[in-house]
């Protein structure tokens, strides 16, 4: 145990971000210097809150064996940086990303939790992991000898990498598979720098490619290589495409112009911050903007339709708003919705909750020009009398994802889906084709970044045993594992 009474002495802190006005001026990451750097005058006595429980529940908040906590933390208390990460990294190859990018659920199942503000458990990983790279202390886990066989893993981010590094380490050659014209996946070009600023993910690759996987950018696999050329070139394929299908409402007036899905928005918004030059812009500047769906993705249209200069901007809900603590029927160690205020939802913005689109206006010019809505009850039914119209020169959809697309790849390789359109995996995430196996949101359905890293190194280990009869490769989840929620 780090601290005996480090609960009883210290209450818990996180880092200062930066104020609004200064920071929605660019697109750095939120926190002074990055937060790693703005955690470390604290993260010491934090670490030193954790109980190191006999039954740490914080396991059970997030994939099995997917966090190095209690253990953990005893090494940051002591000031064993290099004893830290090599704990963390056991159980999670890319903690700078889950430090910026998970929700945390680990966090609501802390014992301490119960009766008091749990331990900072995100904060403290990301704090190691910083400051590990600033120490050298990440380095390259080389194969002691190669196998002789070959992996092909579609998708790089973030399970296709989770899986290319484990399976590189049990010794096979590794290519992995982007349409994109850079590795990274959702990482890269769906989350906004103020959120993670891609340095972080392109130190990794780095690192990554001393030892690591070959990439191959720009590649849209079910179109250039087809799923039999695949499956003929490799000795197996890892599909973790992640579930990119988005959700749509078809109500009156969707073909109207200056509607847009989330990931039509951000990804052309996070290049410009990147520098890049981008045809096609969807431009937020003096425009009244509605954002449909009020989760991260919501939030991360908002903050980027901020630093574009929207004049004003609507985040929609159709739930009611959650209560500001844990609902009685969502007890500890669940994962509880509760009302939770992002960065973004810190720089301006509305948020209007229990309410329903029902149709879109336009203009003479067949551009979108408002929205007509209506409040809804607890079983989203229109409440009579609640209409009303807002303006709207800029519509996009935040409502999740339905799963993987199905033309192309999934199509040629024939895999068998489930009721919800996802690719069907056994217990050790093999698809129905022999030699195709799945990780991620590709077979699980939209969820968490934890869960997609956990899934990758779980079919990493099913990949190696099914090459070579076995594997030393740690295997943290099964694919019936599920989230604690309600």
């Amino acid at each position: 145990m780090a601290d005996p009474k480090g609960f009883l002495k210290e209450g818990r802190a996180v880092a200062t971000r930066r104020p609004v006005d200064e920071r929605v001026g660019d697109w750095n990451e939120v926190y002074p210097d990055g937060i790693g750097r703005a955690l470390l005058p604290i993260i010491t006595p934090q670490a030193g809150r954790c109980m190191d429980c006999g039954i740490p529940f914080c396991h059970r908040g997030l994939p099995r064996s997917a966090t190095s906590f209690p253990s953990g933390t005893t090494p940051v208390w002591r000031d064993d940086w290099e004893g830290a990460i090599e704990r963390l990294h056991a159980t999670n190859n890319f903690p700078e990303f889950t430090g910026r990018l998970c929700p945390a659920p680990c966090e609501t199942a802390c014992v301490l939790g119960i009766n008091q503000d749990p331990v900072t458990i995100k904060n403290v990983e990301v704090s190691i992991i910083d400051k590990a790279w600033e120490s050298g202390y990440v380095r390259p886990q080389p194969p002691e000898w190669l196998s002789g066989k070959t992996v092909a893993v579609i998708g790089s981010g973030p399970a296709g990498p989770a899986a290319a590094q484990q399976l590189t380490r049990a010794g096979h050659t590794v290519a992995v598979y982007e349409r994109a014209d850079k590795i990274g996946g959702l990482m890269r070009y769906g989350i906004p720098e103020f959120k993670m600023e891609k340095k972080h993910l392109d130190r990794r690759l780095d690192q990554m490619k001393r030892k690591a996987p070959s990439s191959r950018a720009g590649v849209d696999v079910g179109a250039e290589l087809t799923g039999p050329q695949l499956v003929d070139r490799y000795d197996a394929v890892v599909l973790a495409m992640g579930a990119t299908e988005a959700r749509d409402l078809p109500v009156p007036g969707r073909e109207l112009a200056g509607i847009h899905r989330a990931m039509e928005f951000l990804p052309r918004a996070n290049r410009v911050a990147l520098g890049e030059e981008v045809d096609g812009q969807i431009p937020a500047t003096g425009k009244d903007v509605v954002i449909i769906g009020g989760g991260d993705t919501g939030a991360d249209c908002l903050g980027t339709s901020t630093r574009r200069g929207a004049r004003s901007i609507t985040q929609l809900e159709i739930m009611a708003q959650p209560p500001e603590s844990r609902p009685n029927g969502q007890p500890w160690p669940t994962y509880p919705m509760t009302f939770r205020v992002s960065s973004a939802h810190e720089e301006g913005g509305d948020r209007v909750y229990a309410i329903s689109t029902q149709e879109f206006s336009g203009d003479d010019d067949g551009n979108v020009s408002g929205l007509r809505l209506i409040e809804v009850d607890a079983k989203f039914q229109p409440i009579e009398g609640t209409e009303r119209e807002i303006p709207a020169q800029l519509v996009l959809f935040a409502m999740g994802f339905v799963g993987p697309e199905k033309p192309g790849l999934i199509e040629q390789l024939g895999v068998e889906l489930d009721a919800r359109g996802n690719v069907v995996r056994n217990g050790v995430y093999a698809s129905s084709v022999e030699g195709v196996f799945v990780a991620g949101d590709v077979g699980r359905g939209q969820s968490l970044i934890v869960w997609a890293i956990a899934e990758g190194r779980a079919a990493a280990a099913a990949v190696d045993t099914f090459l070579t009869g076995s594997s030393t490769l740690p295997v943290p989840i099964k694919p019936t594992d599920r989230p604690l929620v309600v």
